[in-house]
């Protein structure tokens, strides 16, 4: 998976990688020419008192090393830049992803794993492909480099690189063995240390009401002491690390200077030769131990491509057919035909053999217990979800066959947990038409009569709005998103418990207002009061995920006795007629 993710997000950057590669190249020849510059000022300069030959070579050391600072500082600013695209490009795919998601997608993933993968495991991919530019791309050519200077310096003696090498390499290797499945298992509880603190933030005001703090800290502690855990026993094989390569590199050159001694008293090696073949030996060692330490990166690079390619890999369960109509011509009209809804793996079904036609003009009210299905319903006609069964058309065509931007295009939500976004009251308002004017949006606000709050609040259209709209009251954040899907003007409205939250004064004029604005409109309300949809054209009873009452609020009264125990249960006798 972390190839091909590379090759994918790595192939519009060729052209930088090569010439990252080729900057590294100079910057290495230069690396290694610098030992054998040094060996000749002690064997030619310092030995035989030549100052001149000394202040030449200098010279050209520091010549030479000017070469080498410059082409690394290029080589780490385009490597840079393509780690930085890189990670920018998968984090925009994902992000592209995510919103093409239904709303089942969403929830087999979870939004903490979501965020995580987004956040924290892009990072660990980034950060492997600006190791792999700045220092991985550098290591091999130094390792072949300096093998070759070493043996040119003296041959017998680069015998020793044959065992540090590959001791190194076991060494580091069987370190890195023992740490891929801990990553593993710390994505995971990072996973589900999101997750709780996700709900602990969101629901704060609920611990708090219910005094769950010591329950909640308690919780939150045992994920924390999980993930502490496995980070420490990771952070136990990293501190192996380092020790293990010094031991390597430091036996290797007592090694080095114990025989290179010998071999200069015999007259078969020079000082200067034993001290650039030493030079060659730390820089081929501690290549290795670079090239080891982005390969230590690699496991939970490796673990987070899984888990990003697992998003990028996964089709939305609603997606648009091929030949999808774009257009929806001629009145609206919204039919449910023998709908059945399951969840993947239910025993039962959430809705069963649903049937109503509601047209442009009408109202269609759904009423019922908690649980009985209706909003679930009503997330049928966006196609937030698809009916497993029968069919649910738009203008007479199914809303599989139409095209989704279309299809939204069409309606107008309000859901039943109204959100609003960070930013004002008219970027709010504009969610559901950009290019809406402040006058739209007044009108709007005016018929959701949230006009009033709304001029009272400093900057008006430019008041601030906490995410979430947690700076504005339960029944105001119901009203803006009324507001919201006016200012869209939609031929299908859908009301999910969406007056819930206002008194019966203000939710009577909002009906009254609305009434105009729907004139040529479906309109699917979702209510748990009476009141609220006794004047509906159709009143929908549902109870059980199951169709048990279609008429007038006047028919259901003689005909459905669920309607008419929910209508005794909220009004009068009088009240009811």
């Amino acid at each position: 998976m972390l190839t091909r993710l590379l090759r994918r997000f790595l192939r519009p950057y060729r052209g930088q990688l090569v010439l990252v590669f080729l900057l590294t190249c100079v910057q290495v020849a230069c690396q290694l020419f610098l030992p054998t510059l040094n060996a000749d000022i002690i064997d030619q300069g310092v030995l035989t008192g030549d100052t001149a030959y000394i202040w030449r070579t200098g010279g050209v050391m520091l010549l030479v090393t000017f070469v080498q600072v410059v082409f690394a500082i290029v080589a780490v600013y385009f490597g840079s830049r393509v780690a930085m695209a890189f990670g920018r490009d998968i984090r925009q795919a994902l992000f592209h992803q995510v919103t093409g998601f239904s709303a089942q997608d969403v929830a087999r993933f979870g939004a903490p794993s979501l965020i995580t993968r987004i956040t924290n495991d892009v990072s660990q991919i980034q950060i492997l492909v600006l190791m792999s530019c700045t220092m991985l791309l550098a290591a091999p050519v130094t390792i072949v480099g300096g093998v070759i200077m070493a043996i040119r310096e003296d041959g017998p003696l680069a015998l020793i690189i044959l065992v540090a090498v590959p001791v190194l390499i076991l060494a580091l290797g069987s370190v890195i063995a023992r740490m891929i499945p801990q990553f593993q298992v710390m994505q995971v509880r990072i996973d589900r240390m999101n997750e709780i603190l996700r709900e602990q933030i969101t629901g704060m005001r609920v611990v708090r009401a219910f005094v769950r703090e010591p329950e909640e800290s308690a919780r939150f502690g045992a994920a924390n002491d999980d993930l502490t855990e496995t980070s420490l026993v990771t952070g136990r094989l990293m501190a192996v690390m380092f020790p293990t390569v010094m031991l390597v590199v430091n036996t290797s050159s007592v090694a080095a200077v114990w025989i290179g001694a010998d071999r200069i008293n015999a007259g078969d090696m020079q000082v200067g030769a034993l001290v650039a073949f030493i030079s060659y030996l730390i820089l081929i060692l501690m290549s290795v131990m670079m090239a080891t330490w982005v390969a230590f990166l690699a496991p939970r690079a490796a673990v987070s491509a899984d888990r990003v390619e697992e998003i990028l890999g996964k089709d939305s369960s609603i997606a648009n057919r091929p030949d999808a109509v774009t257009a929806l011509p001629g009145p609206s009209s919204l039919e449910f035909r023998n709908v059945e809804f399951r969840y993947p793996g239910a025993e039962h079904a959430v809705l069963a053999d649903i049937s109503f036609t509601c047209r442009a003009g009408e109202t269609l009210a759904i009423i019922g217990s908690t649980g009985a299905g209706k909003t679930t319903l009503l997330n049928l006609v966006p196609r937030l979800f698809d009916v497993t069964g029968g069919q649910v058309l738009v203008n007479g065509t199914d809303v599989r066959d139409i095209d989704l931007e279309t299809l939204w295009a069409h309606v107008g939500l309000v859901p039943q947990k109204p959100y609003l976004f960070s930013g004002t009251v008219g970027t709010n308002l504009r969610h559901a038409d950009p290019d809406a004017t402040d006058e739209d949006c007044w009108e709007a606000l005016e018929i959701a009569q949230a006009r009033d709050f709304v001029e009272a609040m400093p900057g008006r259209l430019r008041a601030p709005i906490a995410q979430g709209g947690t700076n504005v009251s339960g029944g105001q954040r119901q009203r803006l998103a009324i507001a919201r899907a006016l200012v869209r003007r939609p031929a299908i409205f859908l009301f999910d418990d969406s007056f819930s939250a206002l008194d019966l004064a203000t939710d009577a004029r909002l009906r009254a207002a609305l009434a105009p604005v729907t004139a040529d409109a479906v309109t699917l309300i979702v209510a748990q009061r009476v009141s609220t949809i006794k004047h509906a054209d159709q009143i929908l009873v549902v109870e059980d995920g199951e169709q048990v009452g279609l008429g007038t609020h006047h028919e259901l009264l003689d005909s459905c006795p669920t309607y008419a125990e929910i209508v005794e249960s909220q009004l009068t006798r009088e009240e009811a007629q």
